[in-house]
């Protein structure tokens, strides 16, 4: 059975710096209607960045649509028209101050599909050099720490990292 719904109306609720919301009017695969919301955003990558063959650089910073400081990859926003890649490549410089010789495509994955359209690309850095002292954007205060492979599966494991793209990164690997 094809489970495919079909759009057939879109209000938008709200339109952000960062992310729209929209109310879709859909029809259900068995002829009623239904509404969706939908937060369209424009999608971001992450990078597995090796300081080592054992080590991995995460970014530690608040997120507060949880209220909690979460460690996780370094990771970024698509800016509109961006390739994904130097966006990567953007991204790694800007949030740890390191560039990498070999840059490298994982995968992607979609972070919440029952509201939210965002794709991450995720890619893996090795080779890192430094480039320019982590700058960041404005708003965002970021600790840098170099962590163990082995150290950051058992916190998987125990529940101290539960970023979905960081703990998705590690099963590509």
């Amino acid at each position: 059975m094809d489970f495919t719904e079909k759009t057939v109306e879109t209000k938008n609720i709200f339109k952000g710096k960062i992310i729209d919301v929209n109310l879709h009017t859909v029809e259900l695969p068995n002829g009623r209607r239904a509404s969706r919301e939908v937060v369209n955003h424009p999608g971001g990558v992450a990078i597995l960045a090796y300081k080592d063959e054992n080590t991995v650089i995460l970014v530690e910073q608040f997120r507060k649509p949880i209220e909690k400081i979460l460690l996780e990859l370094p990771a970024g926003k698509l800016e509109k028209g961006e390739d994904i890649e130097l966006c990567g490549i953007r991204e790694l410089e800007e949030e740890t101050g390191y560039k990498a010789k070999e840059f490298k495509y994982l995968g992607k994955i979609v972070s919440s599909p029952g509201f939210c359209d965002e794709y991450i690309y995720i890619y893996m850095a090795k080779g890192l050099y430094k480039g320019q002292d982590g700058l960041g954007d404005e708003d965002e205060f970021i600790n840098i720490r170099e962590i163990k492979i082995d150290k950051i599966k058992e916190m998987i494991k125990n529940g101290e990292i539960i970023d979905s793209k960081t703990i998705s990164a590690f099963m590509m690997i």
